[in-house]
This record gives C-alpha cells, sequence and structure tokens, in this order.
C-alpha cells in the first residue's frame, strides 16, 4: 500500500513542494502569498489573485480584543511556556458566528445566486435577495455577514474591500448580491444593517470561484499572525490576570475556593 499526498515530499537529497524543489526554486523567490496559493491550488497565483488573498489575509489579521484574542492571551496566563497552545487557542474559536463567518457567507450567497450571471439586472439580485431573506426568517435562521456590534452605521473595511475587489476585476453577482440583502432589510423590513467585512470577504470568495472552506482557512492564517503578536505583547505587557480579575469582581463566585490566588 503506498500513501501519498500531491502537496510535497523530501527525498535524501531535496525537498519538493508542488513539483518544486523548495531549496533552488521557491525559497528566495516565492513571497508567502505566492507559496500558500501554490500549496492550496498546485500553481502560482494570477496577479490580480494575489492581490485579492493578500486583501483577505490582512483584512482577517486582527480586530483588537476579540474572542480569539482573548482566549490565546488567557492560555498564555495559564501556561506561559506554550506559544502553540495560546495561538492554537485563539483558532479553535473560529466558527459560525466569529472568523469563520466568510464560509457561511460565501456558501450562502452561491446558493441564493445560483444560476445567475455577473451581469444579472439589478431587479434579477433584488428578488434573490428578498427570497433569501424570507426563506431565512421562515427557517428562523440569521443572516451572515450583515451587521455590527459596533459598527452600527458601516463598516469603514467595506468601501475598501469593495474597491479593490473592483479594480481587480471580482465584483461580480455575489458582491452585489450582498449589498441588495442591505437594501431589501433597509427598504422592506425597516432595519439599517450594513454588510460587514466577512459579508464582503465572504462575497469575493464566491465572486473569485474559491471554495469556501479555502475562505476560513485564509481566515485562519491571517488570525494566527494577530494571536501571535497578542501573545507576544500578553508576556511583555500582561493584560490576562487583569481579565481574570475582572471577572472574580463580577462575581466571586465563578471561582472554586482552592482555585483563588
Amino acid at each position: 500500500m503506498t500513501i501519498r499526498t500531491e502537496i510535497g515530499y523530501t527525498t535524501p537529497d531535496a525537498i519538493h513542494v508542488r513539483g518544486l524543489n523548495l531549496a533552488t526554486e521557491i525559497i528566495g523567490k516565492l513571497d508567502f502569498v505566492e507559496m500558500l496559493w501554490l500549496l492550496a491550488m498546485a500553481r502560482l497565483p494570477e496577479p490580480r489573485e494575489k492581490a485579492m488573498v493578500n486583501m483577505l489575509l490582512v483584512t482577517a489579521a486582527d480586530h483588537g480584543l476579540t474572542p480569539s484574542a482573548i482566549a490565546a492571551r488567557m492560555t498564555w496566563l495559564g501556561a506561559p511556556e506554550s506559544l502553540q497552545g495560546a495561538v492554537a487557542a485563539g483558532l479553535l474559536g473560529a466558527g459560525s458566528n466569529f472568523l469563520g463567518t466568510v464560509q457561511n457567507v460565501s456558501e450562502m450567497l452561491l446558493a441564493a445566486a445560483a444560476g445567475l450571471t455577473d451581469d444579472a439586472s439589478d431587479a434579477e439580485l433584488r428578488e434573490r435577495a428578498a427570497t433569501l431573506v424570507r426563506e431565512r426568517r421562515q427557517a428562523k435562521r440569521s443572516i451572515p455577514g450583515i451587521g455590527h456590534p459596533i459598527h452600527v452605521d458601516g463598516d469603514p473595511r467595506v468601501p475598501t474591500l469593495m474597491a479593490v475587489s473592483k479594480a481587480n476585476g471580482y465584483f461580480g453577482r455575489h458582491w452585489r448580491l450582498a449589498l441588495a440583502l442591505v437594501e431589501v432589510l433597509r427598504e422592506d423590513h425597516g432595519r439599517h444593517l450594513p454588510l460587514n467585512a466577512a459579508g464582503a470577504n465572504g462575497a469575493v470568495l464566491a465572486d473569485m470561484g474559491l471554495d469556501p472552506l479555502l475562505g476560513r482557512g485564509l481566515a485562519l492564517v491571517g488570525r494566527a499572525a494577530g494571536l501571535v503578536a497578542h501573545v507576544c505583547e500578553e508576556s511583555r505587557a500582561p493584560t490576562g490576570q487583569q481579565l481574570w480579575d475582572l471577572v472574580l469582581r463580577q462575581d466571586p463566585r465563578n471561582v472554586l475556593p482552592a482555585e483563588k490566588h
């Protein structure tokens, strides 16, 4: 029985990744985005693909004291010998509510826009958006990618994400459908819920024709950089103990007596 992967292999004399010699054809020649694309897609990215992937990675890198950053810092508080454990703790919280929303949005938009082309009319897209809202309401399911607890008047990242998408030729039916959702919710339901960055990036993935799962993967890769930064800062200027003390002040019953110190 032979077990193998097409991604890479090692011999006594060389390491190959997607058919290229790591030492002589990759190191010093490819940057990280090119390497990521080579690994995932078995080819180098086109310039516009590279620009979009770079945008997705940068957007996901850090948003401050998010749940993933707090998880990483609190894990470092308990296990300061384990950088990898702290970063992993932050990444493990990436799901349908935080960070992984990009995948959910992409899947939703792909399904809702099935059969449409990029030159679909505004009326067609609005009809699809209205149907999506209605079906989600009937199923009592939320609409990912819409609204933000802080940026209630509009996510400041979205205009830039849209501009980069347009500049690189990836502003298509999924982007337009996402924006139509915002219009339907405002005009038909009286709710101002702007598109957020996860919604925009989900539209980007769909318009690029990428597997939504890769979208979550790119978000994880990008956020890992931010989490490393949070843990490094935590090692120099700790906040984890302050967070823990805040919980204690709110209600000391949150801690067993044996854990008080």
